[in-house]
This record gives C-alpha cells, sequence and structure tokens, in this order.
C-alpha cells in the first residue's frame, strides 16, 4: 500500500514535470520520498510496535495512582469527618458530664450546710434547755439556801426579841410561817 503510493506519487511527478519545471522544486526527489516513506513505515512500525503501548502502560499506571490518591483521599476526609463528629459527641458528652458533676455538688453542698445548721440549731436548743434546767435548778437552790437562810437569821432575830417567851418549836412554827407569807410575796 505504502508503496503504492510511493508509485502513484512518482507517476504524477513525472508527468508534472514535463507540465511545469517550477514544480520540481516543491517536491522531493522520488527516490527521496519512497526512502522518506519506508523510514517513516519503520520508525511508525516501532512505536506502534514498542513506545504506543509503554506509553499506554505509563499511563494507565499514572490514571490508577491517581485514581487511589482520591480514593484514599475520600477515605480520609469521611474518617477525619467521622473523628470530628466523635470528637464533638465526646465534648457534648463531657460538658454535659461537667455540667451533672457541677450540678451533684451544689446540691451535696446545698444539703451539707442545711444538715449543719439543722444539727447547729438543735444544739443550741439544747444549750438552751440546759441552762433553763441549770437556771431552775440554781434558783431552786439558792431559794432554799435563802429560806434556811432567812429561818436561821428570823429564828436568831426572834430569840433576841422574845428572850425566851417561846420554846423553840413555837418560834419553828412561827418562822415557817413567816416563810410561807415571804414565797407568797415573790
Amino acid at each position: 500500500m505504502v508503496y503504492a503510493l510511493a508509485q502513484s506519487l512518482l507517476l504524477a511527478a513525472e508527468e508534472g514535470a514535463e507540465e511545469d519545471a517550477g514544480i520540481d522544486l516543491l517536491l522531493p526527489a522520488p527516490e527521496e520520498l519512497i526512502a522518506g516513506v519506508i523510514a517513516f513505515a519503520v520508525v511508525f512500525f516501532f512505536v506502534w510496535k514498542f513506545a504506543v503501548p509503554a506509553i499506554n502502560k505509563i499511563l494507565e499506571a499514572r490514571q490508577q495512582a491517581i485514581r487511589d490518591n482520591l480514593d484514599a483521599a475520600e477515605s480520609a476526609k469521611q474518617e477525619a469527618e467521622s473523628l470530628l463528629r466523635d470528637y464533638k459527641d465526646q465534648l457534648a458528652n463531657a460538658k454535659e458530664e461537667a455540667n451533672r458533676i457541677v450540678d451533684d455538688a451544689r446540691q451535696s453542698g446545698e444539703a451539707v450546710k442545711a444538715d449543719i445548721v439543722d444539727r447547729a440549731e438543735g444544739e443550741a436548743d439544747q444549750i438552751k434547755d440546759r441552762a433553763r434546767d441549770e437556771i431552775a435548778s440554781e434558783r431552786e437552790r439558792v431559794s432554799a439556801d435563802l429560806e434556811r437562810q432567812v429561818a436561821d437569821l428570823s429564828l436568831d432575830v426572834a430569840e433576841k426579841v422574845v428572850a425566851g417567851s417561846l420554846d423553840r418549836e413555837a418560834q419553828r412554827e412561827l418562822v415557817d410561817r413567816y416563810i410561807d407569807e415571804l414565797g407568797g410575796v415573790q
């Protein structure tokens, strides 16, 4: 086929050479044209046979590497988004947990405070009750001592005043009545 093309070009060149001598300047010599076509066919064959498959193989490997890189990037992106969601969830849970702990501590503090206040009030009431009881018992003791001292003083005074006109038993009754009258005045 290449040979037929070269022959037809040679024939056309020979016919054209007779017609126009200026076209010879543009067209190469037929021997050069045939050698060029054969050289082109040989180079084309080797390029087609060896270079094109190698280039195709390199291009396919490059395409596969690009696809792998894109897939890896997409996978990494999805994993990063998943980790981000997990971290956001963990952060929200941590905030909720911190708020719950603070609320629990606040409630515990309030409960302890209320307990301390209740115990302090109870202890204060007990101290007041003991003080009242002590005051009452001290009053009774002082009152009894006072009655005894008044009775003794009254007897001493009465003995001196009466100087023996009354016996001891009668004096005692007189003092007791006097003390009872004093007790009613209080």
